[in-house]
């Protein structure tokens, strides 16, 4: 029989840890000194905690603590156990950060090299009655780093630092949208598992959309085990029991849940979750399974090669976002945080979010607000943009974490995609990897052998790509839009964002377009004086090469240069959220011919300027209320189709879409005088698409820098299409008149247009940090109305420049 019993070392004994900087460019006064330490936690943040360093996200507070990631550091604690009769004690530590040796009572017991998997170290013999002492002391990861890539040979790799020499955050060394912040520390929970007999070592609930679920136990056993254990499986109302024999490793058991109801991403269905309670004596595992069958096609078709996730063998067009670790330090995360920040998906229409590779295999939490939700998780391995050894030590490693990632989150129903590297293969094709390489194996064999064989192996329903972008055939070029994923950069980073429309994609996993963070995000940080968009410290919160001079000139015809601070603000808030909107709304009128889109990003990790649509202090930006639109279940958009306009409608909903649509050609001008208005009859099948050719009377224009298209179907829908940019529009400057209301939780502002008010945005929380509104990006033609919504925040006597803004005041 088994006797198992936890000892948790943050909390049971009295323990109390600190942690000190043993070695290392350490400012004068802290080597050798303890520091109050949480566990789990990381040294910045115990530092910050204490007082010892300033804030590492405020000004330019980075640089000056780029030390910390060149220093040793000793966590330690003491603790009082008593024995409990068991045969066997182990320190179990789920995550360490990242090169560690662990010492107990003065004896090493482990070493580890990996941030992405736990260790479980035997400590039978080293244990003892009474008070004991642990210790966990990291290598500075940036000094670790750099001393493997000295030892085993250079990787070619993106930004400053060799990220790609140790299994650890990517990300955390710096990125171009991130902080230089590399830590270290007890990331994980610890504790001591104390144990006779047989214990359960792991759990791999798999279900399927035929009710039947797959339960993969694996076991461990004392040498001294003498009897059977029993080991139970409950879920649904049903229970199997097995018994098994002293030294099997792994017992299945399979239970079928009679009429089961099938698990649905947002938008297609429920989501119902089932408990799955596993026994063994006095051993237990529990977690959620949802029953649900997941594909992918990729087989070639006429146009090339498809890419469409199936849910219960009924396509899913993808609307979703890659996902960045939500804060650069990651232990200040939590199921309440990882809950906002996945509302801020489902509020924006998604139903997938990337795990991108440069971050972490996510927590618990957050595949549990996935579940529950309906988001589906496309969930990489960790490599990105960089060559990988596939040789010793770092091959085990990878497996090691492979197999641990691939067990804990197998059991999830959002798990859609396993995706083996970000941009690797692509990297290696195109980014000049091939002469440093010099020959050596650079990860394909990570990508396209170990790790499909171990998600066959322990994880069969989920789909497994080699990579994103992946054409998924070694002999066509990994990001062709013919084929599978590709992502598209050249937008951005060298090309308008007209550009998009000249793609066909098949499926967009990584695309996007810079914008700033909310007023309030941005100042909080940045203290420029004057504020400017080159300033110093406005330039370490741009971490993109050429960042904001690629804002300025991707501002292109669409919109002017800026004037003052505060129109810089607008006009690249505005720029960006108009740039992605562009690419969205044209992948979407291609359907079915494209299946998907994965917007770079949803999230960031501290407040800078980025590609993200929420900002690192969960202000929504004007780019969240874009998305909110094109993502829509039922989206209208006009797009040029060779010598003519169309109105392409994209309906992905079950049920059929009837309704009469009014194309409307207005005047800019104040009186916004109808030139020209058609109707017809729009009716789109479920989950279709369909496009419908405008006729000439309002479709060719006299006036293109007077004019403009509305469109509007009875139902609600909306559309505008202008027939020339905004550098060239004839706008009026006082378009629109406004009122104030208090409420009760705040104040609504309504706006009456007299004219054309173009992208009409209200940032409250220019008056207070706390205000948060409802909409944004709104165009009325003269005679509407709209009412923002403000939370949180007392009633001003009026609002204007800059609280609230439009395109229109931008061009007078």
């Amino acid at each position: 029989m088994t006797s198992l019993k936890t000892f948790d070392l943050t909390t049971d004994g009295g323990a109390a840890w600190t942690v000190r900087a043993v070695d290392g460019p350490v400012p004068d006064g802290l080597i050798d000194r303890p520091v109050a330490a949480t566990v789990p936690g990381e040294v910045h943040t115990d530092l910050l905690a204490a007082g010892e360093i300033p804030d590492p996200f405020d000004g330019d507070n980075e640089s000056k603590l780029h030390w910390i990631g060149r220093t040793r550091w000793s966590y330690r604690t003491t603790f009082s156990w008593a024995a409990d009769g068991n045969d066997r004690q182990e320190l179990v530590a789920e995550g360490l950060d990242t090169v560690a040796t662990v010492t107990l009572n003065g004896q090493e017991i482990g070493r580890t090299a990996n941030q992405h998997r736990s260790y479980r170290f035997d400590v039978t013999s080293v244990l003892v009655a009474g008070d004991n002492e642990l210790v966990v002391e990291f290598e500075g990861p940036v000094a670790a780093a750099e001393a493997e890539r000295a030892k085993v040979g250079s990787w070619p790799h993106t930004n400053l630092h060799p990220y790609n020499e140790l299994r650890k955050m990517a990300s955390n060394f710096g990125w171009d949208w991130g902080p230089d912040v590399a830590t270290a520390g007890i990331w994980q929970p610890i504790r001591i598992e104390s144990w006779s007999g047989v214990r359960i070592d792991a759990v791999r609930p798999l279900a399927g959309a035929d009710g039947v679920l797959n339960t993969f136990v694996s076991l461990a056993w004392t040498d001294t085990a003498s009897e059977y254990a029993t080991v139970t499986v409950e879920v649904g109302g049903t229970t199997q029991t097995a018994s098994v024999k002293p030294g099997w490793d792994t017992v299945v058991l399979t239970n079928t849940v009679p009429e089961v109801d099938l698990w649905w991403p947002r938008g297609h269905g429920e989501q119902p979750l089932y408990d799955v309670v596993v026994t063994l004596a006095d051993d237990s595992w529990t977690g959620r399974v949802g029953f649900r069958d997941i594909t992918v096609n990729v087989a070639p078709d006429n146009d090339g090669t498809p890419f469409v996730l199936s849910v219960n063998g009924k396509p899913i067009y993808v609307r979703g976002a890659n996902w960045i670790p939500d804060d650069a330090f990651v232990t200040r995360l939590n199921a309440e945080t990882y809950r906002t920040s996945i509302q801020d998906a489902v509020d924006a229409g998604m139903n997938l979010l990337r795990v991108w590779g440069g971050g972490i295999y996510e927590s618990e939490d957050f595949y549990d607000v996935c579940d529950e939700l309906g988001i589906l998780v496309w969930q990489d391995f960790l490599f990105a943009c960089a060559a990988y050894s596939e040789e010793e030590p770092l091959r085990s490693e990878v497996e090691a974490e492979a197999r641990q990632a691939v067990t804990r989150l197998s059991k999830h129903a959002s798990l859609a995609v396993w995706n083996g590297n970000n941009e690797n293969i692509w990297g290696y094709v195109e980014w000049s990897w091939r002469v440093p390489l010099a020959g050596r194996p650079w990860g394909a064999g990570y990508y396209l052998d170990l790790l499909p064989k171990i998600v066959a192996e322990l994880d069969p329903r989920t789909p497994y790509s080699a990579g994103s972008p992946y054409s998924f055939d070694q002999f066509i070029h990994p990001n062709d839009e013919r084929h599978g994923t590709m992502h598209i950069w050249d937008v951005w980073n060298q090309v308008d964002y007209t550009t998009y429309r000249k793609y066909k994609p098949r499926f967009v996993s990584e695309f996007g377009f810079q914008g700033p963070p909310a007023w309030s995000t941005l100042t909080s940080v940045v203290h420029d004086a004057p504020l400017d968009p080159y300033g110093s410290q406005m330039l370490v919160h741009q971490k993109a090469f050429e960042g904001n001079l690629k804002l300025e000139r991707g501002l292109g015809e669409h919109l002017p240069v800026w004037k003052d601070i505060d129109d810089w603000h607008w006009t690249t808030q505005l720029n960006q959220a108009r740039a992605v909107a562009y690419g969205i709304e044209h992948f979407r009128s291609l359907f079915p011919l494209n299946t998907g889109a994965v917007v770079w990003q949803l999230n960031d990790n501290w407040p800078v300027v980025s590609w993200a649509a929420v900002d690192g202090h969960g202000i929504r930006k004007p780019l969240w209320y874009a998305l909110k639109r094109v993502y829509a279940d039922r989206l209208l958009t006009v797009q040029p189709r060779e010598t003519e306009l169309v109105v392409a409608a994209h309906n992905d909903t079950d049920n059929a879409w009837t309704t009469e649509v009014t194309v409307t050609r207005r005047s800019t001008a104040r009186d916004g005088e109808v030139l020209a208005r058609e109707t017809f009859t729009l009716e789109v099948p479920a989950r279709s698409a369909r496009i419908s050719e405008l006729p000439q009377s309002v479709a060719v224009t006299s006036n293109p820098t007077s004019e403009y298209l509305e469109v509007r179907g009875a139902d609600g829908s909306t559309a505008h299409w202008y027939f020339a940019e905004d550098t060239t529009l004839e706008l009026v400057a006082d378009a629109y008149s406004t009122s104030i209301t208090k409420t009760d939780g705040g104040y609504d502002v309504t706006v009456t247009a007299t004219a054309l008010a173009k992208d009409l945005a209200l940032f409250p929380d220019r008056l207070d940090r706390a205000a948060r509104v409802d909409s944004c990006l709104i165009t009325l033609s003269a005679g509407e109305t709209h009412t923002f919504k403000v939370t949180g925040a007392l009633a001003p006597s009026e609002v204007g420049v800059p609280v609230l803004r439009s395109a229109n005041e931008l061009l007078n």
